[in-house]
């Protein structure tokens, strides 16, 4: 019997790769011989570099980077070097989480971090990037981020440009020639669950601003800023892009990345299913597991245990999903796929209890135990 487990991470709980760990040894107590095949899962978003460095046999790097509101903070990324490919989640350098309440305002707010993990990344001899761009504290429409890659951005009298979503209104020229020449063999995929545009009343200020800060009059600005952005972008680099879905993700960092660098927006879950090439494990395997740390009925709208769930289905493999917890809407994800989904919370405990990593691994290796006890009593 060949059983592949992919799970994602259970948020503050079990990684991605403690979680398959854990039911590999709920699978053993009942079928020593089972051959058990674990890929790492994330999608794209918090967890995907640690689930790609664990599980691909990646080096998990740290760099000291320009924070979102200018401090020197350190930030995380991973290498897998086999296919010089860098694993960066956009949030270690500019995420909401960096910035006190206090002083969250997206006018200030920098990408300038991002752009110096990628030119780290680079010169150790990365060419392939994929990028998580949730998260984010930002709204400079990827500014900062080229602005460390060597772009330069200036005004009406020629000036130099510094660091903010304030410098989006401002900007009347763009010149490309000190930029990491580098780039031009690197790609990018850009793990992108969203499909805003980069303005406008669904675009990335008004969306997503107030969230990072931003008053009604502030998205106003940021939103003008971005509009005039696009325009110099069309105007210096022939590029009209501000309408392509997905371009307002992460305070258009989106469109920073799809303008300048050779890129591409791509669904997270698929980025790392193409990645960690599980279609190829899954061929010929009886069983697949997979979940999260909360299934629902946002699980079924195709987040990543659906994403394992539907290539299993494709090879005709049976699907069983644990889970942290799982609500009554979660049984859409049997229409997703999902032959059958369990809760590892097995008595009365409170939420810290239930999170606790220890708590979490017995309970999953318990599960787990229960599954394939079964599983063995009805074949």
């Amino acid at each position: 019997m060949k059983i592949v487990i992919s799970i994602d991470s259970l948020k503050g709980s079990l990684s991605s790769i403690e979680a398959a760990n854990a039911i590999k040894k709920g699978i053993l107590n009942v079928d020593n011989n089972a051959e058990i095949v674990i890929m790492p899962l994330a999608d794209g978003g918090e967890g995907t570099v640690d689930a790609l460095v664990e599980g691909m046999n990646g080096e998990e790097q740290l760099i000291s980077v320009t924070g979102p509101i200018g401090e020197k903070i350190t930030a995380k990324y991973g290498i897998l070097k086999d296919t010089n490919t860098a694993i960066i989640e956009m949030a270690q350098a500019s995420g909401l989480p960096l910035v006190p309440q206090e002083l969250r305002n997206p006018l200030n707010t920098t990408t300038y971090g991002v752009g110096e993990i990628i030119k780290e990344a680079i010169e150790k001899g990365c060419r392939n990037f994929i990028v998580g761009i949730g998260g984010s504290a930002t709204n400079d429409g990827g500014v900062g981020m080229l602005q460390a890659l060597g772009f330069e951005f200036y005004d009406e009298n020629d000036n130099l440009l510094g660091l903010g979503g304030k410098v989006l209104n401002q900007i009347k020229s763009i010149k490309v020639d000190n930029r990491l020449k580098e780039l031009d063999e690197c790609n990018f995929k850009i793990a992108c669950d969203v499909n805003n545009p980069l303005y406008g009343e669904n675009g990335a200020a008004h969306i997503y601003g107030p969230q990072k800060g931003a008053t009604k009059e502030i998205v106003e600005e940021l939103d003008r800023g971005l509009m005039n952005f696009a325009e110099v972008v069309k105007k210096d680099l022939y590029k009209d892009i501000a309408n392509v879905a997905g371009v307002g993700a992460a305070g258009g960092l989106g469109f920073g990345f799809l303008a300048f660098l050779n890129s591409k927006l791509e669904s997270g879950v698929k980025i790392i299913l193409d990645e960690i090439k599980l279609e190829d494990v899954i061929k010929d395997a009886d069983f697949v597991i997979t979940g999260e740390g909360r299934l629902d009925n946002q699980t079924a709208m195709g987040k990543a245990p659906i994403g394992v769930a539907k290539l299993a289905k494709k090879h005709g493999a049976k699907v069983i999903a644990i889970a942290g917890c799982t609500t009554k809407d979660a049984v859409k994800c049997n229409e997703e796929g999902i032959d059958a989904y369990f809760s590892i919370v097995n008595s009365s405990m409170t939420i810290e209890e239930a999170m606790d990593k220890k708590n979490a691994t017995n309970n999953m290796i318990s599960t787990t135990t229960q599954i394939f006890n079964l599983i063995k009593a009805v074949k």
